[in-house]
């Protein structure tokens, strides 16, 4: 009966109840503490990005916009950071290449073919790859990996020359942008295995059961399924691998030969990246005008990282796995 009918009836009229929902104590801390987590990493943020801006202005004042444009490296100027901002992203591709693929077959393996014991063992031998410090990478492949990719990569130089990135004017391979990028990408596996896994473990067990009901093997429910829904996944994993891959120091540090020169030929022996630069220069750096040019450098990379993860928050919003998800 409506509102209506009812007063002229002359019957109570019937009000919707309104619940107010009472936290508890436990949610009501939870809640400020997280909340203040998250605010207390936004300022961190903003005072990192501010400390590098005021630490780098007098690099700025001297170069300007020619600090973006030079490729040249001198301690006391000029300096730019073009050549080891373009090395920087090319180690970072090269890891990328080779960890995307072998990391999200292991997540599938992990998720859709090992047998459940195996399942745990394999998921805790990933989390604990992750553990492992950059700097036991480092050694490991400057003493072990590196004197057996040199035969790869003259191997890759005779056979593929005739594709530019493959060749080189010189052979000397120690040192490249090749070694420094399948060392990184040695590092960057365990987090984008890690992630991956994780996405793929929440796919709908109905859709994948509907898929395998309807005739589909279990390669083709992962491909129709799986990988669609892990999409976003897949975009945040990598972004994440990129953003570790891009500020990996002490690793990169002990492979490469450092260079300022830009180049096609990633087999040949010299490379560099920020971040290694401002290790092995900033104990060394004058203060009035060294270390302020690091800091620029520094600052660089930091913003570069930023719009990274920023494009690819995006992407992952846009995706099924990323719904409802907070970026």
């Amino acid at each position: 009966m409506s509102v209506l009918g009812q007063q002229a009836l002359g019957a109570p009229v019937e009000q919707a109840r309104v619940i107010h929902p009472r936290r508890g104590v436990a949610d009501l801390v939870y809640r400020r503490l997280a909340t203040g987590a998250g605010l207390l990493t936004l300022v961190i943020l903003v005072l990192i990005g501010f400390f590098l801006l005021l630490r780098s202005l007098p690099a700025f004042q001297l170069m300007g916009i020619r600090f973006f444009t030079t490729t040249e490296w001198r301690p006391s100027g000029p300096f730019g950071i073009l050549a080891i901002m373009y090395w920087t992203v090319v180690i970072a591709a090269i890891a990328l290449v080779i960890a995307m693929p072998v990391s999200i077959a292991g997540a599938l393996f992990i998720n859709e073919y090992a047998p459940r014991r195996l399942r745990r063992i394999l998921t805790a031998l990933v989390d604990l790859l992750a553990a492992i410090p950059s700097v036991i990478y480092g050694i490991w492949g400057f003493a072990f990996m590196e004197p057996h990719l040199v035969g790869l990569s003259g191997w890759l130089t005779d056979n593929l020359g005739f594709i530019p990135i493959f060749r080189t004017t010189t052979p000397n391979y120690a040192g490249s942008a090749f070694m420094a990028g399948i060392v990184v990408s040695l590092m960057v596996m365990p987090i984008v295995t890690s992630v991956t896994r994780e996405v793929f473990s929440q796919t709908p067990p109905g859709e994948k059961e509907a898929a395998l009901a309807l005739g589909a093997s279990r390669w083709g429910m992962i491909a129709a399924v799986v990988l669609p829904f892990g999409r976003g996944g897949i975009v945040g994993a990598s972004m994440l691998g990129m953003g570790r891959a891009l500020g990996e120091t002490i690793a990169v540090a002990l492979i490469i030969s450092p260079t300022t020169l830009i180049s096609l030929f990633v087999l040949q022996s010299g490379s560099n990246s920020v971040a290694a630069k401002i290790a092995l220069e900033f104990g060394e750096a004058s203060q009035s005008i060294g270390i302020p040019a690091l800091m620029a450098a520094g600052l660089t990379l930091f913003a570069v990282t930023l719009v990274v993860n920023f494009i690819a928050s995006v992407i992952v919003a846009r995706s099924r796995s990323g719904k409802g998800v907070e970026i």
